[in-house]
């Protein structure tokens, strides 16, 4: 649909977009799956889109000049920047954010235009591929979920599902010298996924017996905490970057009787840094992971899960407006 030409406030930047990607949470707003539907942190109409790069082409009076022509993307996370929260350092986790196509309606990038704050702009290189600036995002959380294991050159970590998250926390792993192993539950998905030779890449019903030292859980399904739980060693960490639809169920005293470090990551916001560093030094390649870009009045398409003319077989498809 055709909207009126966004309003910039002071602080505010507008950037033409230049590619933008599907997440997973994308898809759950388009099927009407996502949690903040019921809760109410989010509603339709909603203009979604959360993954992006663009070039500034206004600014707001009290922005400085600089950000002119610069080539960008944002945090999605958009905090009050006055409560507690966001003055320590947690703005990413502000009862009152605002989230970039998700959260309280903030417009997002699945669409020729967006208007983001000043504070929540990040510069990316004049010279990088839109391609990997749109998976800066994506990447900040797969840098966070890794960083969160403590994992060491020679260890071994397994991650179930080989979607984007998994397989760019694979990737991230794999150039730390980590022995990586993939768990997927679709042999396409799989098969797709040994391009990268990991170390081992199984299906759920096939997974080896071997000491596992931590374990990222990237995928929406229900029973794979308790798995996780079963399958680790003592002493080692669990880290979960994906949601189910509906509540996991463990056992808390797991956690206990193996003396477990579990934690949970909401979003990349303090992997954005570091994710644009990884990218702009090449030290890992996420283009192979897009299967295709698509024209912005063809995403209904792909977000329904019609791939006909995306020739990829690829976790993730991008939009250019």
């Amino acid at each position: 649909m055709e909207v009126s030409e966004p309003v910039v406030g002071v602080r505010d930047l507008l950037v033409q977009v230049e590619r933008a990607g599907i997440c997973g949470t994308d898809v759950e707003f388009f099927t009407g799956d996502m949690a903040y539907l019921d809760s109410g942190e989010a509603q339709f109409p909603l203009r979604i889109g959360h993954e992006w790069c663009g070039r500034v082409i206004a600014i707001g009076e009290s922005v400085d000049p600089k950000w002119l022509n610069k080539f960008v993307t944002s945090d999605t996370m958009l905090g009050c920047q006055q409560c507690a929260r966001c003055k320590s350092g947690y703005q990413y986790l502000c009862a009152d954010r605002d989230e970039v196509g998700i959260r309280r309606g903030f417009p997002g990038a699945l669409a020729e235009k967006i208007v983001i704050p000043d504070f929540a702009v990040l510069e990316l290189p004049d010279e990088m591929d839109p391609a990997v600036g749109a998976m800066v995002e994506p990447t900040g959380n797969a840098l966070r979920a890794v960083d969160a294991t403590n994992l060491k050159s020679g260890e071994r970590l397994m991650i179930f599902g080989p979607g984007t998250i998994g397989i760019l926390s694979a990737l991230i792993a794999q150039q730390r010298g980590i022995e990586v192993h993939l768990v997927g539950v679709e042999e396409k998905s799989l098969i797709f996924a040994k391009q990268f030779g990991f170390a081992g890449v199984h299906l759920i019903g096939a997974i080896p017996q071997l000491e596992i030292h931590s374990i990222i859980d990237a995928t929406f399904a229900e029973d794979i905490p308790d798995l996780a739980l079963k399958l680790i060693e003592p002493g080692r960490s669990i880290v979960f970057i994906g949601i189910s639809g509906t509540p996991s169920l463990i056992d808390s005293r797991t956690i206990t009787l193996k003396d477990l470090k579990v934690r949970g990551i909401l979003s990349a916001s303090p992997g954005l840094a570091g994710a644009i560093e990884l990218l702009s030094k090449k030290i890992i390649d996420p283009r192979p992971l897009i299967a295709g870009v698509v024209a912005l009045e063809d995403s209904s398409e792909v977000l329904s899960g019609n791939r006909t003319g995306v020739k990829g077989n690829g976790p993730k498809i991008h939009i250019k407006p």
